[in-house]
């Protein structure tokens, strides 16, 4: 029920401010990490889609490479750019959902991270703190790809 109401306040976030982000282009990457806490790598996907001039919903995808057992994690973020060339500082946060054999749990995120937006491809790194019990943090890099 959580997660349904978390995607009709998306929704809505998306439809009143659609028309804002008309001139902003959509991306879509691929990540790999560390998560410092786990002491585990991490491969994921995630993709930017604009919902303003400078904010976009931010929803990724997390697969922790944990031997023996399995451990995914969903981000459903909003992220706040902060222009400037060649490189762009980004913060955002939102509602992170951790999945283990059969256990599900939900806790807020934290991020903050630098891009490039030259070109059609854009490199970045982000740290990013998983406010679980207990807490988490881990530090990814990836690239993201000009969709539109």
């Amino acid at each position: 029920m959580r997660a349904l109401k978390t995607a009709a306040i998306v929704a809505a976030i998306l439809a009143l401010s659609a028309g804002s982000a008309a001139a902003q282009r959509s991306h879509v990457g691929f990540h790999g990490g560390y998560n410092f806490d786990l002491e585990e790598g991490l491969i994921g996907a995630q993709m930017h889609i604009p919902v303003g001039r400078l904010i976009e919903f931010y929803p990724s995808f997390d697969y922790y490479l944990i031997s023996g057992s399995s451990l995914v994690g969903i981000g459903i973020d909003l992220k706040l750019r902060f222009p400037a060339r060649p490189m762009e500082l980004y913060v955002g946060g939102g509602l992170n959902i951790l999945r283990s054999s059969g256990n599900t749990e939900t806790a807020p995120d934290f991020f903050g991270g630098l891009e490039t937006r030259l070109g059609s491809s854009h490199p970045y790194f982000e740290v990013r703190a998983l406010l679980h019990d207990p807490s988490m943090v881990q530090l990814v890099a990836g690239i993201n790809f000009t969709l539109f």
